[in-house]
């Protein structure tokens, strides 16, 4: 009996396949988002000092007494202060304008891969990979010397006779542009062909027989059925480029304001990590708008299958 009893309670304390299984995840969840996001919540609620952590905390325990303040003075600068919106609206526009290009030139590479052979269809993919295996420092110091005045693309043009001196690219608006599309086009591109390397074919076919021409059937066939894989890759795109740093700081120039070049100007150059924490947490906050829209239109669709 002691022993049945032990069992029993060992069952009960040992978690089941099921619940391992389920709780990996969570756990996983809880360690690397949760947990830094409350740390980074708790700073932004501070007041910034001269420490290490050069921050104050915001509860004390005395005399039995728990005692919790929350300064809002860092929520109220990012709202009054034109610079940190001016910083959020510049990167949200990068971030648009960027997903709108790779958007544009993805989905005619995708599509061309999934019409492909089946034996070409790996090596092509392979191709648009392989960029992505080389650190993306490397790559963008690499724009860096194409673009610059006595890069190659003026080179180039010059001794085309196109231009007759050097375009001024580099630090600029179009050079963040040029680096962001290259970096992230691959994240675009997998998830559209990996939705349209799935579609029926039977369909276009059927619209053939029927009279439909050729843009027609692609228009009204085939990009709603990708709509999913357009919406995968549009956030994978979006989301990681409007807190992107490396690109902005290397080919950008001045004018190139974003939240990711604010937020390391605060951490490290002003060392205000309440103010920086502040600005960590309404950019996650603002990306959490577009997570919420997607999961929303996955769940509706899910409704409508069952």
């Amino acid at each position: 009996m002691n022993t049945k009893k032990l069992k029993r309670r060992l069952q009960r304390i040992v978690p089941s396949g099921k619940q391992v299984v389920i709780g990996i995840p969570f756990l996983w969840l809880f360690l690397f988002f949760a947990l830094p996001f409350f740390i980074v919540l708790k700073i932004s609620f501070a007041e910034a000092d001269v420490a290490i952590p050069p921050y104050t905390e915001i509860y004390t325990y005395v005399e039995q007494k728990l005692q919790v303040v929350l300064n809002l003075a860092n929520y109220q600068l990012l709202a009054g202060d034109d610079l940190y919106i001016s910083a959020y609206l510049g990167s949200l526009k990068m971030a648009f304008f960027s997903t709108l290009l790779c958007l544009l030139i993805g989905y005619p590479m995708a599509y061309a891969i999934a019409s492909a052979r089946k034996e070409m269809q790996t090596v092509l993919v392979l191709l648009i990979m392989m960029p992505t295996w080389t650190a993306i420092l490397i790559r963008v110091y690499a724009w860096m010397g194409i673009l610059s005045n006595n890069g190659l693309l003026n080179g180039f043009l010059m001794s085309m006779g196109l231009i007759s001196e050097p375009l001024q690219i580099l630090n600029t608006n179009i050079a963040v542009y040029i680096g962001v599309v290259y970096s992230y086009l691959p994240f675009m591109i997998l998830p559209l062909y990996a939705n349209l390397v799935k579609h029926d074919q039977s369909l276009l076919e059927a619209a053939s027989d029927l009279g439909s021409s050729t843009f027609n059937s692609f228009w009204k066939i085939t990009v709603p059925l990708s709509k999913n894989g357009i919406i995968a890759g549009c956030m994978l795109v979006f989301i990681p480029v409007v807190g992107e740093f490396v690109i902005p700081e290397l080919l950008g120039g001045p004018e190139t304001l974003m939240i990711g070049k604010v937020l390391w100007q605060e951490f490290f150059n002003n060392r205000d990590w309440p103010v920086a924490s502040a600005l960590a947490v309404v950019m996650l906050a603002i990306l959490i708008v577009p997570i919420i829209l997607f999961n929303r239109s996955q769940a509706k669709e899910l409704e409508g299958k069952i």
